[in-house]
């Protein structure tokens, strides 16, 4: 069974699921770290930062104090306010999954622990916003950042069924938010978080590639 047939609603994580924001993500952490007084030269080193709450991120892999790791964000935000965002593109052929969902009569959310003001920004800028419902993050004073409060807002603001509802993403923390609401789960390969992790998680679906993607829909 394709999956447009078993699902109508399809919630969608931002970042390594709908777009690739690698260059931009990295270099705000090491501006951050930088202005913290941490020199990390190589970019590569922070890529674990895409996709978990970045208070989470610095509290755990610089063991910054929740203080330290409010200030830390607040300098991260000087640079992707300024740069960051932009530095980002949309996965290769992410537009014709969205638009064949939309076509079958689907509704489409984003759901992102990214601020909700940034997450818009970026759906604006890569020509997105249109296939979706509504954009939906986290808030800029760190509230709601967790993925599951995300699309329990989501259930709470819209008429919607659990039972045909599908989360897209591909770290561990979409998965886990699924859960926590009782929906199903489909991981993907072509973000930052193995399949390792998405199955320990407990994902339903996997999607290798994007084709492999498009393929499991239609």
């Amino acid at each position: 069974m394709r999956l447009c047939e078993k699902f109508d609603v399809f919630l969608f994580d931002l970042d390594g699921t709908l777009t690739d924001p690698k260059e931009g993500i990295t270099k705000s952490v090491q501006y951050a770290l930088n202005k913290m007084g941490i020199i990390e030269e190589n970019l590569e080193n922070l890529i674990h930062f895409i996709g978990p709450p970045l208070k989470h991120s610095f509290m755990t892999h610089y063991g910054f104090s929740e203080g330290q790791a409010m200030e830390a964000i607040a300098c991260y935000r000087e640079y992707f306010t300024d740069r960051g965002m932009f530095e980002n593109f949309c996965f290769k052929g992410i537009d014709r999954i969205l638009n064949g969902l939309v076509q079958e009569k689907k509704k489409l959310f984003v759901a992102t622990s990214k601020p909700t003001v940034f997450a818009k920004t970026i759906t604006d800028t890569f020509g997105l916003s249109s296939y979706f419902e509504e954009v939906v993050g986290s808030e800029l004073d760190g509230s709601r950042c967790e993925k599951a409060s995300v699309i329990r807002y989501i259930f709470d603001h819209h008429g919607i069924e659990k039972a045909k509802t599908l989360m897209i993403g591909d770290r561990e923390h979409d998965v886990i938010g699924a859960r926590e609401n009782g929906i199903a789960s489909l991981g993907v390969g072509f973000g930052y978080g193995s399949r390792e992790e998405l199955e320990k998680a407990g994902a339903d679906f996997f999607a290798a590639s994007l084709p492999d993607l498009e393929k499991m829909f239609f």
